[in-house]
């Protein structure tokens, strides 16, 4: 029962980690008339965060295969609170990326695959909709942040916002300190002390020829070069995976048109003339249906009729995000705005209810925190250039619209490119089944295979010329095996 407590711990940190950096774009318009800046350059605040956190996967996920998830999880909220707090004292752009961009960024990245990879361990046929739970803490971290941002900057600037909101994420090390180590764990790593031990009283009863060739093994193994070790944390055989590339090549795409909306719709409102309040409140809608559409989608792809296909459910939700900022440029008042946020909150949210879970069911549990690792450093560069390139469009033509074509038209490729490459995948998984059977099942193959196998034992137990040398070595080998 301890992993709905370790789905709430997940819900906290999983949702500081998405929501936050989306939370601040309530400052930009303020922080680009304080330091007299373009929209491409405080965009790049956001894109440093978003990349940051998502670049550091790799280190993440080594640091959790070494300690576990709680303590990275506390560490991340610990330097989550540091450099909110230290961004409050910046007096330039470029000292706000690196207190809130790297080293905040840094931070939710220590929370975010910790949290992703523990609700694997403690779920197996519940996981779509324990991740749809967790992944919800986005939008409700986003529904709250959106106005309390704005009554933060009201009543004590941006300053002052930024030392608050240092100390409310010190709530993550309080969600870190939930995730309790599987008991599995904890009995395999009691077992392999066990055996250790045993090994250990085994080496010193043996004799010395032993010890020395302990000794030159153990020599070998501390020769290992610097790749080799980051294997053991980092499966770099998953790039010969043919899912995994699939995966990877239409998530790379997505990220490029992903977050930039999101960080640019409360500019957006603002340029139109809508009020402080109303255009904060756009994230709200926004986060309210992302709150309801992320459970309810891990509800129908853990269906018998979705999770078979769950990668084609996935590349229709791309689809659908992309055509809901391809329609956003027609919405010419405020409401329209809000149903521009309702339909994007619905299609963000199915986005991200299965990012982790069709990886899971690409890769497997036992390589899906490698696989986390190397998915986040690979769609960092996306995702630090998008927000900057919209800002650039929109400074450039003076006119949100073309950051909104831009970002759709990228979605929609992404989304057709992920529903064609896993129609293939799914075609040629299906024919190596088929042939597989068909070469279980085919007792001529069978056959074959036992003749050939008693050809050779027949071939090599003739006495000849050209045999006897083989012979000769083959029969020393046994013997120094058996002296052995």
């Amino acid at each position: 029962g301890w992993g709905w407590v370790v789905v709430f711990g997940a819900f906290v940190s999983i949702g500081f980690a998405y929501a936050f950096p989306k939370g601040l774009a309530i400052f930009f318009k303020e922080i680009q008339d304080f330091f007299g800046t373009s929209y491409g350059e405080v965009a790049w605040i956001s894109s440093i965060m978003l990349a940051t956190t998502y670049g550091a996967g790799p280190i993440s996920s080594i640091l959790v295969n070494r300690y576990g998830s709680r303590p990275v999880v506390m560490f991340g909220g610990l330097l989550c609170g540091v450099g909110m707090i230290s961004a409050a004292f910046c007096t330039s752009i470029l000292q706000l990326y690196i207190c809130v961009g790297f080293i905040t960024g840094f931070g939710l990245a220590l929370n975010l695959q910790p949290s992703v990879i523990i609700i694997g361990k403690y779920f197996l046929k519940r996981r779509p909709i324990a991740n749809g739970l967790a992944m919800a803490g986005s939008p409700v971290m986003l529904c709250t942040l959106a106005p309390l941002n704005q009554f933060l900057f009201d009543n004590f600037g941006w300053r002052g916002s930024f030392l608050i909101l240092g100390a409310i994420l010190l709530h993550c090390c309080v969600a870190g300190a939930l995730f309790r180590p599987i008991g599995a764990a904890t009995a395999s790593a009691q077992t392999q002390d066990a055996l250790k031990e045993k090994i250990t009283e085994d080496a010193m009863k043996m004799s010395s020829p032993t010890n020395v060739s302990m000794e030159n093994k153990t020599e070998e193994e501390g020769g290992k070069d610097c790749c080799e070790k980051i294997n053991q944390y980092l499966d770099f055989s998953l790039f010969k995976h043919r899912g995994f590339l699939i995966y990877l090549i239409g998530n790379v795409l997505m990220f490029l048109g992903f977050f930039a909306p999101i960080v640019f719709l409360a500019p957006y409102a603002k340029h139109t003339g809508i009020d402080e309040y109303s255009a904060a409140f756009l994230l709200s809608v926004l986060a309210v249906v992302d709150m309801v559409a992320r459970p309810a989608t891990g509800i129908i792809a853990n269906s018998r009729w979705v999770r078979p296909r769950i990668q084609y459910f996935f590349s229709f939700a791309i689809a659908f995000n992309g055509a809901c900022h391809l329609l956003c440029p027609l919405a010419s008042n405020y409401m329209g705005l809000v149903v521009y946020s309702s339909f994007f909150g619905l299609a963000f949210g199915m986005v991200c209810a299965m990012l982790f879970e069709t990886l899971m069911d690409l890769v497997g549990a036992a390589r899906f925190t490698s696989a986390v690792g190397l998915v986040t450093i690979a769609e960092c560069c996306t995702i630090l250039l998008g927000p900057p390139i919209g800002g650039t469009l929109i400074d450039t033509f003076g006119d949100y619209k073309y950051m909104f074509i831009k970002c759709g038209a990228v979605m929609v490729l992404a989304g057709t490119f992920l529903f064609i490459m896993n129609y293939y995948n799914y075609r040629m998984l299906a024919k190596e089944e088929k042939e597989r059977k068909t070469k279980e099942e085919d007792p001529k193959s069978v056959r074959t295979e036992k003749e050939g196998r008693n050809n050779w034992n027949r071939d090599t137990t003739q006495v000849g010329p050209e045999l006897e040398p083989l012979r000769e070595e083959q029969e020393g080998v046994k013997k120094e095996m058996n002296g052995t």
